[in-house]
């Protein structure tokens, strides 16, 4: 029997009251009957594994999870900047800067709104611009310069295209710039603890937001990479910062969640948020995935150079689209919609495209 308390996302409670139930993913043509949809998309579960701090896992049949919790794991998930959550959306990285890990300086400029073309063409319905690299151990950029390197490439892609534009920014005069020069979302990778009034930014124009999982700051987070369990750890404080955002006015149906792979986190921290990435449907947001040439992807496939990472990255994304990330963030972009579109042909999932 299992113990009463809260159900996961409900707060920290005791580590014997809380439960976190994470959906086993399946994405296969064929489905028992009673199979769940998970977060209203292709892939499915039928069983859950239930997760307590200190307890032992332990597997239950989907119709004995909390009504609440089915709710959140079940329901499918609300356009994002106009775009349908039933099938993966792929995320096109576009670094403005000169010093990001994989394609610092290789854009700027003309350049830029050439590659989020290519990228749109390629497959990528979201450009994610950034114009501070928050790789480990970079510097912080100033919020003047950071706009001057965003908003110019931003309204130039606008002028030529009406696909969605992220911001990638912590700041929210960066923000509010990049808004105004015609981005449609924003993505926050300190999820409104480097600067609070971002969420009132967010809420007041009324668009989605990502909230990333991270600690410290680029400067010291690798050094302090320290949980109790990291998985149940992120949940927890990622479900603290969407109530930070709802308290601000941001609905949760507008709020995408990033788990923050490679932010404060080792090798084995990554993979044990990979192992089990559906446990973060139980928020009831979108989830993105954001693992693109990784240095973990380049320890494990024996590869230095960043830009040779695309295999193990493909590899990460499409267990990602097995378990029902709605969102992948990535450089490869072309190589990217190519796998997930073969993906869900063979499996014979909805919404492949073509």
């Amino acid at each position: 029997m299992r113990s009463a308390g809260p159900q996961c996302g409900a707060g920290r409670g005791s580590a014997e009251m809380t439960r976190y139930y994470r959906p086993l993913a399946h994405y296969d043509v064929q489905r028992p009957a009673g199979a769940k949809a998970l977060a209203g998309g292709s892939a499915w579960f039928d069983r859950v594994e239930v997760l307590g701090r200190g307890q032992a896992p332990e597997i239950i049949p989907a119709d004995q999870l909390p009504a609440e919790t089915l709710t959140r794991l079940t329901a499918a998930r609300a356009p994002i900047a106009g775009l349908e959550m039933a099938a993966p959306q792929v995320m096109g990285i576009l670094n403005v800067t000169p010093d990001s890990f994989s394609d610092g300086g290789d854009y700027a400029g003309p350049a830029a709104v050439a590659r989020a073309l290519a990228m749109v063409r390629d497959g990528a319905s979201i450009i994610d611009i950034g114009g501070e690299s928050t790789r480990p151990g970079a510097a912080e950029v100033s919020p003047a310069q950071e706009i001057a390197r965003t908003a110019p490439v931003i309204a130039a892609i606008r002028a030529e295209s009406d696909v969605p534009i992220s911001i990638d920014t912590r700041k929210s005069e960066v923000a509010r710039a990049a808004l105004a020069a015609g981005a449609t979302l924003v993505n926050d990778v300190a999820a409104f603890r480097f600067d609070p009034a971002l969420a009132e930014v967010v809420a007041g124009a009324g668009v989605p937001v990502c909230l990333m999982h991270s600690i410290a700051n680029p400067q010291t987070m690798q050094a302090q990479a320290r949980y109790d369990d990291v998985l149940l750890d992120v949940y927890d404080a990622l479900a603290a910062r969407i109530a930070v955002a709802e308290a601000t006015g941001i609905a949760r149906s507008q709020i995408i969640i990033d788990p923050g792979i490679g932010f404060g986190k080792t090798l084995d921290h990554n993979l044990a948020l990979l192992r089990r990435l559906s446990l973060f449907h139980g928020l009831g947001c979108v989830v993105l995935l954001g693992a693109s040439r990784k240095r973990f992807i380049g320890t494990i496939g024996q590869a230095d150079a960043a830009k040779n990472r695309l295999g193990g990255s493909l590899a990460v994304a499409l267990d990602g689209v097995r378990q029902g990330v709605q969102i992948l963030r990535v450089h490869d972009t072309f190589a990217t919609k190519q796998a997930i579109d073969l993906q869900a042909a063979v499996s014979g999932a909805a919404g492949h495209g073509g």
